[in-house]
């Protein structure tokens, strides 16, 4: 036990304390990552930094563990447990790696140059600039989806960014704190205390069960006159909920909802967010106005702005409106020298994090390809720089410049290849469904035993020993005492100052921004 409690406080150190790292090298191309995402954290963690300089640029200085995000909105998990500082990794890195936080809102093809601006409360002198690149990696994710319907940007929480599972966190106790206010009608407790989730994916699905968890858990036992009337009901407007799982798991998710009193309403489409409400198509194609407290919009995703532009510059390359178009490694057509990865392209792939995540790790092994490619012909052409004299001579030389042309005839890279590891949702009442590969076919796995694997599962692909252990003990904290029902960060306006998190171990930069 001794032992084990001793290596594992070496790895933690080993974690905070990184090594010298060599500084630029001018004679060494340049690779500009935009963003911090799955497939920009994942090439990072692989890429090999001796081969290039590196500089990220990105909004967040920090990953955010989005499949986890639905878990901090209920306070299951403290937000800092799923987010890791961006330095964490590229400090860790042979070579010094720029990490810029800002906003990316150009790319140049004809220039090769990156246009990004400080989008920060404090901005210093020079606020906007660019800089010249040799391979930009475009990993900038995706928005949410409005779909132009009226009143979601207004009224609706979304659950997307952290600051999204802040707000939603807050309204939730808010809806709750003013119910219990004195003199309420039942008519208002009603609207109060129902919350509505748009969107049947994996999102949606895991906000409504946490949000059930924490409703049977907690609030039970210390709001028992309201606890009771607390309704949560999900809206989909496609004919079934999570459509990527199994016919089966789609039945047994239905039933848990049942049993915890979920309402699901499937083939319903949403008009309009109001304030107080919500506007929804019914199955008959009625309308329908449903009072409720909080609207939480979990309903698909949209190209950013940089992404749409840089496809506007190549409109012959680049016709399809879901995203950037790329070959087989990853490269934008039109453009070879950008790459992109992740939510921001077009493929035959779902826009997951898995598909991200392997094809930020498959680029850093094309982006080595490249520059050993770029050593040989650097070599190549030395070779045949030489003035010799002597046919020994010029036959050693013929053959090495015969060799040198070989192997770099042989750097090909192999085309992507997304292999599937299963799928994985939480949906309440400590049970997990997953459609995991197996041989040639699947296995379908849902309840208790598939919730453990699904945790099991969450902890091994978090990045970072510190994040393992971070949430692992914010699982057991809520298991031995509950969540917490007053969180000082909820509530701003209570104090003059916004509280900022800032310690070596709890690097939260995220909790600071505007409510």
């Amino acid at each position: 036990m001794f032992g084990g409690a001793a290596g594992f406080y070496f790895l933690t150190q080993c974690d905070r304390t990184p090594g010298a790292q060599a500084p630029f090298d001018p004679e060494k191309k340049t690779v500009i990552v935009l963003g911090s995402g799955w497939g920009a954290t994942s090439l990072l963690s692989t890429l090999d930094t001796k081969d290039y300089n590196v500089v990220v640029i990105s909004p967040k200085n920090y990953f955010l563990f989005m499949p986890l995000l639905p878990s901090v909105a209920v306070g299951t998990l403290n937000p800092c447990s799923i987010i890791q500082p961006t330095q964490y990794i590229t400090r860790h890195k042979s070579r010094n790696v720029s990490v810029i936080e800002a906003e990316a809102t150009d790319v140049d093809p004809t220039n090769k140059t990156v246009t990004f601006t400080d989008n920060s409360e404090i901005k210093g002198a020079t606020s906007s600039t660019s800089i010249k690149y040799n391979y930009p990696v475009n990993a900038v994710g995706a928005e949410v989806q409005t779909l132009n319907i009226p009143g979601v940007k207004e009224h609706a929480v979304f659950m997307k960014e952290l600051q999204d599972a802040k707000r939603m966190q807050r309204g939730f106790m808010d809806c709750l704190e003013t119910a219990a206010f004195p003199g309420q009608s039942p008519e208002e407790v009603v609207c109060l205390l129902h919350m509505v989730v748009v969107g049947g994916g994996p999102t949606g699905i895991e906000l409504s069960g946490e949000l059930h968890n924490f409703l049977e858990d907690d609030l039970k036992s210390w709001y028992l006159e309201l606890a009771g009337k607390v309704k949560i009901t999900l809206v989909e407007a496609l004919p079934s909920v999570l459509p990527m799982f199994s016919k089966q798991l789609i039945s047994y998710t239905k039933f848990t909802f049942k049993e915890s009193k979920i309402d699901i309403l499937t083939k319903t489409m949403v008009k309009e967010v109001k304030e107080r409400s919500v506007v929804l198509q019914m199955p008959d194609k009625s309308i329908k106005e449903v009072p409720c407290g909080l609207v939480v919009w979990a309903a698909g995703n949209k190209g950013r702005k940089i992404t749409q532009e840089l496809m506007a510059k190549l409109p012959t390359e680049q016709t399809n409106r879901r995203g950037i178009t790329v070959d087989d490694s990853l490269r934008m057509k039109g453009a070879e020298d950008i790459f992109s990865i992740g939510n921001c392209t077009a493929t035959s792939y779902a826009p997951t994090a898995q598909v991200a995540s392997q094809q930020g790790a498959y680029l850093a092994r094309v982006l080595h390809q490249l520059a050993k490619k770029d050593r040989l012909e650097k070599e190549l052409n030395k070779l045949e720089s030489l003035d010799v004299e002597g046919d020994e001579e010029k036959a050693r030389v013929q053959k090495e410049i015969a060799v040198t042309w070989s192997k770099i005839s042989k750097i090909q890279p192999k085309r992507f290849h997304y292999s599937h590891q299963g799928t994985l949702a939480y949906i309440g009442l400590e049970k997990a469904i997953a459609n995991l590969p197996f041989m040639n076919g699947n296995i379908a796995s849902g309840g208790v035993a598939t919730f453990l694997f699904w945790r099991s599962a969450y902890l091994s692909t978090l990045f970072l020993l510190r994040n393992r252990t971070l949430v692992a003990t914010d699982w057991l904290k809520v298991k031995l005492f509950g969540r917490d029902l007053c969180i000082p960060w909820l509530y701003p306006s209570h104090y003059p100052h916004p509280p900022i998190w800032h310690s070596e171990f709890h690097l939260c930069p995220a909790l600071v921004a505007n409510s």
